[in-house]
């Protein structure tokens, strides 16, 4: 990508801060709408963003605050406030003065969006030495307006005083206030989640840290529940159209005709190109009646996608395998099981899951004069930037992407689509276009999280010892929509214009650190079920198949201790071998008040209601975690219940607690509601899930009287990403407790009630 980065308004990134604290971009919307901060005040000349440039990262105006480009975005969970304390800590400021713009492709340097859980892991540590290269310029500077040497100076919150003579002071503001630094970082060359930097100020020893690792509340929240966050969906702009998608009935239908007389009461402009469908209207109601009105005849396919939800897993099986790789592979397992003297052997099925964001996709874009203004909520702005110039033919330099809060994200979900809808839309009208998809859009056509069957095998000798162990997951790829939508190819947008779809094998092992005799894990890819403009195309939902891989693993681990006669947790602490791995395991243990058994719960009870507690634990980007659910069956009407959850969890250096703390609840939260209720029904012709009945998530009744969370704060490592980590153990720690409470084994999700019911009827 070029480091030019400009946009059609003719607005400057150096320009578009404002004296008074307001931001204005294109058709003056407030800046509240577009990031909800208070950044610092104008700091000079037009100027393309450079990586390595110190200016693109970091600004100081006159009135003592700072404003920090950060180039991805919070998706909720406070991360945002994190790169303003990490940015703060070494700047020596209090952090209501630091300010974060994300987002924003005029303003920001790209560093990937949010994905990976790497918000603070990498974007963070480049702002961190940011930061410090800009902390050690002011000091430079500080030392001669004062004439006292750098080891005479001293800063608290901002403001500079020689430690000899405490009269002399002077602000970061009025040393450089609203001028550029004009100084240069080393940077590594890459843009995305591996952008590094570096200067000769190097950041501080945790030993020296004042506010990293303290409890900070969240910048965020404020506005969100005193209602002034202007989320994506509220804005409006000037000359502003409605736009809505028209969709066929049966996947692979395509319009023949169009009858537009259909809608001519409703002043409404029917665009039609290729198998591309929208209306635009002035009123949103307009648009709405006629995308229902208009009448179409469509194309007549036949049954697009081959199976439905009850014959999916068998089809699975037996889908031919365009792909299969083997990631670890470790001696003669085959042998080794086959010599053993027990063997153990069980499959667990995963189904297609719905993005389901609260609301559909958004997208408001204007394109006019060879360029394009894009609003978008998706989690990466920068990549929703190449992905309108590739579908308009666009020069990306003229295209420009902001970020403003949504009301969902995690993983590649239809946000990327909604914009691009709204791109074409504008283009074929010539002003700004507002396409906001119907729930029974968001929910049928989104990509979805990827199906799948996992297998596991292993041989046990006389002696209870695992002398051979195999896992493969096979399943649908998790890239067959590409993690971001940056090409024409990874939209359904695109494919309606007739673009090759980015179709990609992809799939995940295990991240763990168990050790057998031999042992295999092997990936193995199948073709989507239809290839073009497909409701069931799959994509990268909130960690990308951690939950369908470890609900397998972790469960299968059960199943192997209980075959060697081993507690699951003595298990597990046999086969680890990664001390912090080992750690957290051992601290959920404590934790828990784990009592070692092997097989189930001997005081499960008696009655209707009985009770078991499970374990999991799964390594994720740097993060370990191990989790103990604590489960309640109910016999009579099927209804499974976590009672409490208990979390031990590493990720690094912590910055802020508080964060980590939600964030690992809401991360526990979405994985319980894809365990316990969360499938995506589909027959041959189409999805059929299409609203809150067809598609349930969790309620209220469903969340757990306690999450106790325990944390192991390790300053040594830096931070590591929290967002996905404890999502893919949720799962297996529930199925494991299901088994303790009934000696069952569920290998299903989700664990409905009449699944539940099915399995002990079947036992």
């Amino acid at each position: 990508m070029n480091t030019k980065q400009t946009n059609s308004s003719g607005l400057a990134r150096r320009d578009i801060l404002k004296a008074g604290g307001a931001l204005f971009v294109s058709f003056a919307v407030p800046f509240s709408l577009i990031a909800g901060v208070s950044p610092a005040h104008a700091r000079g000349s037009n100027r393309p963003l450079d990586p390595a440039a110190l200016d693109s990262w970091i600004a100081i105006s006159k009135d003592n605050q700072c404003t920090v480009f950060w180039g991805k975005m919070d998706m909720g969970q406070g991360t945002d406030t994190g790169i303003a304390i990490m940015a703060a800590e070494e700047l020596d400021m209090g952090i209501d003065r630091v300010h974060i713009i994300q987002g924003d492709t005029a303003l920001t340097v790209d560093q990937g969006g949010a994905s990976g859980s790497t918000g603070l892991q990498m974007s963070g540590v480049a702002i961190r030495y940011a930061a410090a290269e800009a902390r050690r310029v002011l000091l430079e500077r500080a030392a001669e307006k004062l004439s006292a040497s750098i080891d005479d100076l001293k800063v608290i919150d901002g403001t500079v005083s020689v430690i000899s003579d405490a009269s002399k002071t002077v602000t970061y503001g009025e040393i450089i206030g609203d001028n550029h630094f004009s100084t240069q970082l080393k940077w590594n060359g890459k843009y995305g989640n591996g952008l590094t930097l570096k200067g000769k100020g190097l950041p501080k020893s945790p030993d020296q840290y004042t506010l990293v690792g303290t409890e900070v509340p969240r910048k965020d929240v404020p506005g969100k529940i005193m209602a002034t966050t202007s989320f994506a969906h509220h804005i409006v702009v000037p000359g502003m159209l409605h736009g809505r998608m028209i969709r066929p009935s049966v996947a692979g239908a395509v319009p023949i005709s169009v009858d537009e007389s259909s809608i001519s009461g409703l002043s409404a402009t029917v665009v039609w190109r290729e198998n591309f469908l929208g209306v635009v209207a002035e009123s949103e109601w307009n648009a709405i009646r006629a995308s229902r009105e208009l009448k179409v005849v469509w194309s007549e396919p036949g049954p697009q996608l081959q199976t439905n939800t009850k014959g999916l897993f068998d089809y699975i099986r037996a889908a031919e395998i365009k792909k299969a790789t083997n990631t670890v592979d470790e001696g003669d397992v085959d042998a080794a099981i086959k010599g053993a003297v027990k063997t153990v052997s069980a499959e667990y099925e995963w189904p297609f899951q719905s993005h389901a964001r609260m609301a559909p996709a958004f997208g408001l874009v204007d394109v006019r004069d060879g360029g394009a203004t894009i609003w978008t909520d998706s989690q990466k702005p920068h990549s929703v930037r190449p992905g309108v110039a590739d579908v308009l033919g666009l020069d990306i330099e003229n295209v420009r992407s902001i970020w403003v809060p949504g009301p969902g994200s995690y993983g590649r979900s239809d946000a990327d689509d909604g914009a691009t809808d709204a791109a074409v839309l504008s283009a074929a009208v010539g002003r700004p276009v507002r396409v906001q998809w119907m729930r029974n859009e968001g929910i049928a056509w989104d990509p979805k999280g990827v199906a799948a069957v996992t297998r596991g095998q292993a041989g046990i000798d006389k002696d209870g010892n695992v002398v051979g162990y195999s896992f493969a997951t096979k399943s649908f790829s998790r890239v067959n929509m590409r993690s971001r939508g940056d090409k024409a190819g990874s939209v359904l947008t695109g494919h309606l214009l007739g673009r090759k779809p980015t179709n990609d094998y992809g799939s995940r092992s295990p991240e763990q650190s168990y050790r057998f005799d031999t042992m295999r894990y092997t990936e193995e890819v199948i073709d989507p079920l239809l290839k073009v403009a497909s409701p069931l195309r799959t994509a990268h939902f909130r960690d990308p198949m951690g939950p369908e891989v470890h609900f397998g693993q972790e469960s299968f681990i059960d199943e192997v201790a209980l075959a060697a006669g081993m507690d699951p947790i003595e298990f597990r602490l046999k086969h680890l071998t990664d001390p912090r791995d080992i750690a957290v395991v051992a601290l959920v243990a404590e934790k828990s008040n784990w009592q070692t058994r092997v097989g189930m719960n001997p005081d499960a009870g008696s009655g209707d209601i009985v009770m078991g507690r499970g374990v999991a634990y799964a390594q994720r980007n740097g993060a370990t975690n191990a989790l103990v659910a604590e489960l309640e069956v109910n016999k009579v009407t099927g209804r499974a219940y976590v009672r409490r959850f208990i979390v031990a969890s590493d990720h690094g250096q912590i910055v802020n607690p508080k964060s980590i703390k939600t964030t690992i609840e809401g991360s526990i939260m979405m994985a319980l509601s894809r365990t316990m209720t969360e499938e995506v029904d589909f027959d041959a012709e189409m999805v059929r899930s299409e609203d809150w009945n067809s598609y349930p998530i969790m309620e209220m009744d469903i969340v757990p009287e306690a999450i106790d969370i325990h944390m192991i704060n390790r300053l040594e490592i830096g931070p590591r990403g929290a967002g996905e980590a404890t999502t893919r153990i949720v799962p297996g720690a529930i199925a494991n407790a299901f088994f303790d409470a009934t000696g069952v084994r569920l290998r299903q999700v989700p664990l409905t009630p009449e699944r539940v019911l099915a399995a002990l009827a079947g036992a």
